[in-house]
């Protein structure tokens, strides 16, 4: 493996070329959310041989390592002290050895917690990244107030790559809970909203949820975290099956990872969304039962192209906004009209965005919208 100077310079110069000659270029580390985002134009840029954790903490609560890291090894490092990625950041890839730092920061994409403790965003303390110009740059630090103005830092997380190639990021991580109990419920969409709407109003250690519907019967599954005595309380006052431990630990990867069975039965024709609303939003007129996570507020469904626009209204008219979040048949290739286009004003920023940080235009062109 190259020195690590000697790997940033070779990325800078082919930036600086790329720039020059006009030409695009495809940020890649593992390819595990190569599905993921509209186009896949240029050259691939590898980032994989810049990896390793070059900073652990456990004592500060900080980490930081550089994009090309194996996930799975920060995570094993983490575990090993005790501590975590509370928000779960998804692998989508089985055994967990390709997916990265960088693309974990880059796609933005959180796990079933999200809704309870935040999203990868939150947990971004400070990065570097080389920009369009070539340019190496350093935002924010290793502590939570570093930031005066704009947090440039945090832009990044689900940014796809377009503004810069990230070549390091500094984490909060935070202690493993020191309890845990996953309860099962049997009932419909309806009466699972209306239950997951009652309980976050109370004093619960609610941390993950999942409602699905198999073989024509609903389930809900919910996940407790907190203290061992506000654990177990909540689980007297919820009631429910209690299910396993080690048993629950792979449900909810499975829903991270989407190797759920729900998500397993989707067929080659269909395409995957993901509809983001509010939590209070009731049921949606779907042209299929979905998987609702995060207490309400994703919603995902498989539906068959041509759909794309019932969808959308069907998102808007709860308050959110809906993605294709893998179209049908494209697992390693992008599509077009993948995200809800942008109200003018933030569109113009975003583009302004865009326009400072990469003003040549190559970096992971159309991965965000078409045309940047």
């Amino acid at each position: 493996m190259p020195p690590d100077n000697d790997v940033i310079d070779s990325v800078s110069e082919r930036i600086r070329a790329a720039a020059a000659a006009g030409t695009p270029l495809r940020i890649r580390g593992g390819g595990t959310k190569d599905f993921y985002g509209q186009s896949l134009e240029g050259g691939i840029l590898d980032m994989t041989p810049y990896a390793g954790v070059t900073s652990y903490e456990p004592s500060e609560l900080v980490v930081t390592a550089r994009a090309g890291t194996p996930l799975a090894e920060l995570e094993a490092l983490l575990a090993a002290q005790g501590q975590c990625l509370p928000f779960e950041p998804p692998y989508f890839d089985a055994p967990g050895l390709r997916a990265t730092v960088g693309g974990m920061v880059a796609s933005g994409l959180s796990g079933p917690a999200r809704a309870s403790v935040g999203a990868v965003r939150d947990y971004v303390l400070g990065l570097k990244l080389i920009n369009g110009r070539g340019e190496l740059l350093t935002f924010g630090g290793q502590v939570m107030k570093n930031v005066a103005g704009y947090d440039v830092s945090r832009l990044m997380a689900g940014a796809l790559g377009t503004l810069g190639v990230l070549t390091e990021v500094s984490l909060k991580v935070l202690p493993v809970a020191p309890a845990e109990a996953t309860l099962r419920f049997e009932c419909g969409q309806a009466q699972a909203l209306d239950w997951l709407n009652a309980w976050g109003g109370l004093p619960l250690p609610l941390n993950a949820s999942c409602w699905v519907e198999e073989a024509g019967s609903g389930t809900l599954h919910v996940r407790l975290r907190g203290a061992v005595a506000a654990v177990d309380a909540a689980c007297k006052t919820l009631g429910g099956e209690k299910k396993d431990n080690r048993e629950s630990t792979g449900y909810w990867q499975a829903c991270r990872d989407q190797q759920h069975p729900w998500f397993q039965a989707r067929q080659a024709g269909q395409d995957l969304w993901r509809l983001s609303v509010p939590q209070t939003a009731a049921v949606l007129d779907l042209p299929d039962s979905p998987l609702v996570e995060w207490h309400g507020a994703q919603r995902w469904v498989r539906a068959d192209a041509g759909q794309a626009q019932a969808l959308r209204a069907a998102a808007l008219q709860a308050g959110g906004h809906a993605t294709l979040f893998i179209a049908a048949g494209a697992h390693s290739t992008g599509a077009t009209a993948r995200f809800d286009a942008l109200k003018p004003p933030l569109d113009r920023i975003h583009r302004e965005l865009k326009r400072e940080f990469d003003p040549a235009g190559i970096l992971n062109r159309g991965r965000m919208a078409a045309g940047w």
